[in-house]
């Protein structure tokens, strides 16, 4: 049996599976901006690409506790975790799933300074603002239309019915 190293690679046929991710923002000279993580090369599913840091929530576990538990292990932060604000679905085809993950506006509690990466999961982050969301290549659309409606919240715009 192979052993294999990433939870999102772990089989998981035909099953629901939920995660959780954090729309981590904090003011820089007066301006928003998000923390967003870029997937490890290595990964199988979505390799390279840009996400809202989080993972997925295990087997009764609190979803809010869960994605403090999955933004501590990739980045050793802490966040505080506000009102979840997007939920979508998607078919993982390297687990043989259907994801739902919902996601939550959330802060840093420790000093961005000490942000870490962990190889096996990242390789790099930036902070961008809303006006530089144009700028990110390789995020999927389903990140893009929750980056858009967690900026358009934030200011304190929504319809209620989508982006």
């Amino acid at each position: 049996m192979a052993i294999v190293s990433h939870d999102s690679e772990i089989p998981a046929v035909g099953n629901q599976v939920i995660t959780a991710c954090a729309f981590i923002h904090q003011e820089f000279d007066g301006e928003e901006k998000l923390f967003l993580p870029k997937r490890a090369e290595t990964k199988k599913f979505l390799p390279g690409v840009f996400e809202l840091p989080g993972g997925h929530i295990e087997f009764g576990e609190n979803i809010v506790e869960g994605l403090k538990r999955e933004i501590l292990e990739e980045h050793a932060m802490n966040v505080s975790v506000g009102d979840p604000f997007n939920v979508f679905t998607y078919v993982n085809n390297i687990k043989s799933s259907h994801s739902i993950e919902v996601d939550y506006f959330a802060k840093f509690i420790d000093p961005i300074e000490n942000i870490k990466i962990n190889p096996e999961d990242h390789s790099e982050y930036k902070w961008i603002s809303e006006k530089e969301i144009p700028n990110v290549q390789q995020i999927s659309p389903e990140a893009l239309q929750s980056i858009k409606k967690g900026f358009k919240l934030l200011k304190g715009e929504s319809n209620n019915y989508g982006i």
